[in-house]
């Protein structure tokens, strides 16, 4: 800034010198006569301004060339110059353009260009937050995982990149199966960055998979803090991380505390069968059949389900089939023509011996909903009523055949498992299991029972079993067994 007001300062004065140089010559008339070296010279007006002009030139000449050596000095020192400024950005130029070679590489899946991209990029440019992350994942993609880490290790030494170092480092380790130091990790992401989504969702996910329920109650919190999950989601997952707490609590045999948190899951969430069913529990254990019966009808007005009915039964377990049959109404006057609710009632009327009630009870299920479970009621109700043998083992070969009903299945990727549980044993989906019949119930047996029917007969056609057939096989306690 001075420099370049010098500069100007020094133009004006000598554009005035020289108009007053001029004005003078103009108004002698004269020359001007110079003497050097015993020699005298004179000259005109205009041979003394065209060697004004000149004198000027090489003075201006002189001045560059001297900026020039000193530019070079100056370079040759460290100092920043026009031409180290000129180098720079050339550098600066190929370097970008490597970075962006790299990360066009990149995209194409090209791995290796992308590797060697980015190397000369990092040599070219002064970012390493921007250039060793691309080393890092062009390392990924060529499976250079030793490379790769120890490019996210760098990025960890800078606040701006710590981030994208402690994640990349998390994403090698859950791929590499190490989740207990994925889950550190993990916890080192969340707190630089708590409202990161994808952070929030690995976090809860080996949280989870670790068992550390508390954590994951804190994480899923966050999560609804953020924005990031609806709040009637946000409920029924903290129902679920609650009810795993309490049978964490069940497991150590703190059984005041097991039923507080089973009480609390349930208050979350009363529609989850598990929990209704554990709170449930937690009352009868207390004494309590008031609230436990009124914990069972809220979630069977909700979805009934046989393991509500289970626990039903356990409040009173002395009575008898008629006490049972009466007091099981609070239950089957909700949702009555609920299927679950017809084969509640029709197992309730066969354990009472009330077997036309029992026929009403199931309806026509074991034609229009056929499956292992009313097809084997339909068999007790025929032999109940004293049907022919070759019927009852008819419903019977059907029911060895037919889908089982309703099962807690994944709605991920559709696996079928035997038990509630929080996640998912094929896929690991957290709260993805529901109470449904599965999407491929039907298929062929793998010992052949399918042939049964074609042996034993089928209820619409029993007079064609062969009648050394039928003196094979008796009905024992609803189930097919050999004589003797």
């Amino acid at each position: 800034m001075i420099w370049s007001l010098i500069k100007v300062l020094l133009f004006v004065a000598a554009i005035a010198g020289l108009t007053y140089g001029a004005g003078v010559l103009m108004d002698t008339g004269g020359g001007i006569r110079i003497a050097m070296m015993g020699m005298e010279y004179t000259l005109g007006p205009l041979q003394a301004a065209i060697a004004l002009l000149v004198l000027l030139a090489c003075v201006w000449l002189l001045l560059k060339l001297i900026g020039l050596l000193v530019a070079v000095l100056r370079f040759l020192n460290g100092d920043e110059t026009a031409i180290s400024r000129y180098f720079d950005r050339n550098r600066e130029r190929k370097g970008y353009q490597a970075l962006s070679d790299g990360l066009m590489a990149l995209a194409s899946g090209e791995g290796r260009v992308a590797l060697s991209r980015a190397a000369k990029a990092d040599k070219l440019l002064d970012k390493p937050e921007l250039t060793t992350l691309l080393i890092a994942q062009a390392a990924e993609m060529t499976g250079d995982t030793k490379r790769a880490a120890e490019a996210y290790k760098l990025l960890l030494e800078d606040n701006k990149s710590r981030f994208v170092g402690v994640r990349g480092l998390m994403r090698q380790k859950i791929t590499e199966g190490d989740t207990a130091t994925a889950l550190k990790l993990a916890e080192k992401a969340f707190a630089l960055k708590p409202k990161h989504a994808e952070t929030q969702e690995t976090l809860l996910g080996l949280q989870t998979g670790q068992g550390d329920w508390k954590g994951a109650r804190a994480t899923l919190g966050a999560k609804l803090k953020s924005g990031a999950l609806p709040r009637d989601v946000y409920r029924r997952r903290d129902a679920v991380l609650a009810l795993q707490e309490a049978r964490v609590v069940i497991d150590e045999d703190a059984s005041i505390e097991a039923r507080e948190a089973a009480i609390e899951a349930n208050r979350l969430s009363p529609d989850l069968i598990p929990a209704a069913t554990m709170a449930a529990r937690s009352y009868i254990a207390r004494g309590d059949s008031r609230n436990a019966t009124k914990v069972l009808k809220k979630a069977w007005a909700a979805q009934p389900h046989p393991d509500l009915a289970a626990a039903f039964a356990e409040i009173s377990p002395d009575e008898s089939t008629t006490e049972r049959l009466k007091r099981f109404r609070v239950l089957t006057k909700i949702n009555p023509d609920h299927i679950e609710t017809r084969l509640l009632l029709a197992e309730l009327n066969l354990t009472a011996e009330d077997f036309p009630a029992a026929r009403r009870a199931l309806g026509d299920l074991a034609t229009t909903h056929p499956n292992a479970r009313t097809l084997a009621i339909m068999a007790a109700v025929e032999r109940g009523e004293g049907a022919d043998d070759a019927v009852i083992r008819g419903w019977l070969a059907r029911a060895l055949t037919a889908p089982r009903g309703p099962q807690w299945c994944c709605d991920k990727c559709q696996a079928i498992h035997s038990q509630w549980g929080p996640i998912c044993d094929n896929c690991s989906g957290f709260d993805t299991l529901s109470w449904r019949e599965p999407s491929d119930a039907a298929g062929p047996s793998a010992t052949g029972t399918e042939l049964l029917p074609l042996i034993v007969g089928t209820p619409a056609k029993p007079e064609k079993l062969d009648d050394d057939a039928s003196d094979d096989a008796e009905i024992v306690d609803g189930e097919v067994s050999e004589k003797p």
